[in-house]
């Protein structure tokens, strides 16, 4: 296997845990996110903090992938690929920002479970707004940074033929409503979590799951193959000649 197909196999493997790790954390988060309820109630921190633990896991493979396909794409544009790292860095400190506020509101439930009167319902308060920093930083996040990141890639992706290009295509689409959708919640048209906003976001799900079967099934495109085996054989020649 060459290194093109290493990194193919690599970059889909990490696309793959991004979406996993992202649907655990929203399914196990649900007590926190209901701040008034969880604070007040006898409280679930052990299932939040699995929440906690799948968004890290996510933050780290998002990073992953912009890390893994850096060599490839550079390749291609060498700008778009360092900003495609860049914005996948923002996108992974976004999401450990929501990691804090969440984890913030379990430390209040613990301290509120020993406190009555006013200064429970001060900790519900403040529960509630590091519950609107996770919501805002989900917004933000896994919308309209993940929106930007999407086209960025799907469109160095359509231009060098490194995939198909239905999927590239399916990309931009998918990158686009992203983006359209985070707009419009934050205007507030619909809440994010909301039949519009899944709808917004099934296309750019469908765009990260195609490219990662492509990629674990059947690597880049053809050209990026004849870079990488052009490269592997100068490094055997010069290993050779040492």
């Amino acid at each position: 296997m060459d290194s093109a197909r290493k990194t193919a196999v690599v970059a889909g493997g990490l696309f793959l845990v991004t979406e996993m790790a992202a649907m655990g954390a929203l399914a196990l988060y649900g007590p926190a996110l209901d701040s008034a309820a969880y604070i007040t109630g006898s409280g679930a921190d052990g299932r939040v903090f699995l929440g906690a633990l799948c968004e890290l896991v996510l933050a780290v493979a998002v990073v992953g992938t912009g890390v893994t396909l850096f060599p490839v794409l550079k390749r291609r544009n060498e700008g778009m690929a360092l900003g495609y790292v860049c914005g996948r860095l923002l996108e992974a400190a976004v999401i450990v920002v929501g990691i804090i506020s969440v984890l913030s509101v379990v430390s209040l439930r613990q301290d509120a479970a020993q406190a009555q009167g006013a200064d429970a319902t001060s900790a519900a308060t403040v529960a509630k707004s590091l519950g609107a920093v996770h919501d805002w930083s989900f917004l933000f996040g896994p919308d309209l940074v993940l929106g930007v990141n999407t086209l960025l890639l799907a469109h160095l992706m359509y231009r060098s033929g490194l995939v198909p290009r239905p999927i590239a295509v399916l990309g931009l689409v998918g990158g686009t409503l992203i983006c359209a959708s985070g707009i419009a919640v934050m205007f507030g048209l619909y809440p994010q979590l909301s039949v519009w906003g899944s709808v917004a976001a099934v296309p750019v799900f469908a765009w990260e799951v195609a490219l990662a079967v492509r990629l674990i099934a059947r690597g880049f495109g053809p050209a990026s193959v004849g870079v990488s085996r052009r490269n592997d054989e100068w490094w055997a020649a010069a290993g050779e000649g040492a």
